[in-house]
């Protein structure tokens, strides 16, 4: 006789990241309102980066690629999550579960190596001024964006296909509020050793040495910066990184925690906050703190809200 919970049982279940109390309620109205911030601030990012002509640098190219990957990050995460919690169901299918891991990969792997790539073009554009537009010229920074797409592509890919291939002959509960690798693996009847050392390679491969090659390029800015005499281009060269720096800071250390990190020092609750924080919180601060530190966007912005809305009234 066929089972009434067959569907259920092929679906993983993801228990989420709240439940029905006043509290928790708060608080995915608080997330609610973050991803429609999120979502507003990178597309206004990227329309301020397509429609102002002083925006057409390398620099804006880069932070516009940065805004798309953050959109689609958030896409990814945030609405199925909605949907279980207001509808009360928490089953996803292996593919959207495959979806999510691939996606989340993709788009988590893209940035880290945008973010080298956008280190590069400051130290370019800091240690090298005169030079800046030959060794950061339109067809180098496009293989560069080209590139961080393939390869987090390519990590998202293999790591969603090899995921799935695992049997899940127990449990399907998923102790997360989205499809993550990690927390995907820890319930496989299976042996995963092999796997879980392939995971932590890719870790070294998309998370430390995109971060190596960030720290060279501050390290070479710093030292030019402090040979400045020039106290104004100190202060300016400081203040266009420290925003770089920042979102680095923020992204990176989360993820390394993440992926990184020992489990035996970590808790199934701790990865939820850790994960909420760069899936939910560090997309919105991105545009924020580019936006709110850059005197170039925030003079494009004016001529924006000058040109559609100022202008009619």
């Amino acid at each position: 006789m066929e089972d009434a919970n067959d569907t259920t049982e092929i679906n993983f279940i993801l228990l989420g990241l709240f439940n029905h109390t006043l509290t928790h309620v708060f608080l995915f109205s608080m997330v609610l309102t973050i991803f429609l911030t999120s979502l507003m601030g990178n597309t206004l990012m990227i329309l301020l980066i397509h429609e102002d002509p002083q925006l057409h640098t390398p620099m804006y190219f880069l932070l516009s690629q940065l805004s798309l990957m953050d959109m689609m990050l958030v896409s990814t995460i945030i609405p199925k999550m909605a949907t279980n919690y207001l509808m009360g169901t928490k089953s996803i299918s292996p593919a959207g579960c495959g979806t999510q891991i691939f996606l989340f990969l993709t788009l988590g792997g893209g940035e880290c190596f945008l973010l080298a790539a956008m280190a590069y073009d400051r130290y370019v554009a800091i240690c090298h001024p005169l030079r800046y537009p030959i060794l950061m010229n339109q067809k180098l920074c496009l293989h560069m964006t080209t590139g961080s797409w393939l390869l987090g592509g390519v990590d998202g890919l293999i790591q969603a296909g090899a995921t799935l291939s695992f049997p899940y002959c127990h449990s399907r509960e998923i102790n997360h509020f989205f499809c993550e690798a990690p927390s995907l693996v820890r319930l496989a009847c299976d042996d995963t050793t092999f796997f879980e050392f392939f995971m932590y390679v890719c870790c070294i491969l998309m998370l430390l040495i995109p971060l190596s090659l960030i720290l060279a390029s501050y390290s070479l800015i710093l030292a030019a910066v402090l040979h400045m005499r020039s106290t104004a281009a100190q202060k300016k060269a400081f203040a266009t990184c420290s925003s770089h720096l920042a979102v680095v800071g923020l992204f990176y250390g989360t993820l390394i925690f993440n992926y990184m990190w020992p489990k035996s020092y970590r808790s199934v609750a701790h990865d939820k906050v850790v994960s909420a924080f760069y899936t939910i919180f560090t997309p919105v601060l991105n545009p924020l703190i580019y936006s709110v530190r850059n005197k170039e966007v925030k003079g494009a912005l004016r001529k924006w809200l000058e040109k559609h809305f100022l202008g009619r009234l």
